[in-house]
């Protein structure tokens, strides 16, 4: 039996939450009320536009009133000026250009996504009251396209240039894949954001390299998502588009069938992890 859909990144992760969620048929473990959780007020600081804000006739002048703003980006020091000139070309880009003004439009306003982290957070700290609120920063990543979001200390940065939308044209003339686009939306940002912290706090364990090993640790991150964002759909946590995910949901006991069958579940070779576990286009 083969069972083959187009679009389906890490499809185990889905099957692997229910697995480990077996006799729990409702979220009312992780339905917590943390209203009355207290955290500073999160802001979005804006790095990307001010720093593309910089004017080319006061370069110098604006880069230094910066730099009291933005240590974190801007460490470099003033008597190095191949290193600002490096940032004026990063700036001068047209790439970065077309990028930055893609993001004015669409991120004018981030009060929203500053109530969505907000709440995250507060999820966050009930679980983990010590647990060190982050800065969050929006930056122009120049297209770093593997990595959307970065955490370093106690800082989030969210490069706002990989989220602007499944329709946004320079995308697909980087030449990034369909399926990857179609995940390029604001509504992935806290997702990505709870993945990347899952994986700090809890770095990757696996007691075996079978594909069991690795769709129980991916499972965990999934249960941790769900924890941390119970309000956002399942789908978006593992990637999907809706009939992607009506899809899955209505054939998993043919998937679970179709592995039993040919006994991937201890398999350890290399094309078989990548086959399974590992972001495509097409998953067999």
């Amino acid at each position: 039996m083969t069972v083959q859909f187009l679009n389906m990144p890490m499809f185990l992760l889905r099957f692997t939450l229910l697995l480990l969620c077996t006799g729990c048929q409702n979220k009312s473990r992780i339905d917590i009320d943390v209203s009355d959780i207290n955290i500073p007020e999160i802001t979005i600081h804006r790095y990307d536009l001010d720093l593309f804000a910089i004017r080319p006739d006061q370069f110098q002048s604006d880069l230094n009133t910066l730099r009291l703003r933005y240590p974190f980006f801007l460490n470099t020091d003033p008597s190095d000026t191949s290193g600002w000139e490096k940032l004026r070309l990063y700036i001068q880009n047209p790439r970065n250009q077309e990028f930055i003004a893609a993001v004015r439009e669409k991120y004018t306003d981030v009060s929203s996504l500053e109530k969505d982290f907000a709440e995250t957070f507060r999820h966050l700290r009930y679980y983990f009251p010590e647990w060190k609120i982050p800065d969050v920063y929006a930056y122009i990543s120049g297209g770093d396209y593997d990595y959307p979001v970065q955490s370093v200390d106690s800082i989030l940065l969210i490069g706002l240039d990989n989220y602007l939308g499944n329709e946004y044209q320079p995308y697909v003339e980087d030449g990034l894949p369909l399926y990857r686009i179609a995940r390029m939306t604001t509504d992935q940002i806290i997702p990505d954001c709870i993945m990347l912290i899952s994986k700090i706090m809890f770095p990757v364990q696996l007691p075996g390299n079978t594909l069991l090993d690795h769709m129980i640790e991916a499972g965990k991150r999934l249960w941790f998502m769900e924890a941390m964002i119970p309000d956002v759909s399942d789908r978006l946590m593992i990637g999907y588009s809706e009939p992607q995910y009506r899809w899955i949901t209505s054939n998993e006991k043919h998937v679970w069938a179709a592995m039993m069958e040919h006994q991937m579940l201890y398999a350890s070779d290399g094309r078989t992890l990548r086959t399974f576990m590992a972001d495509g286009p097409f998953t067999p």
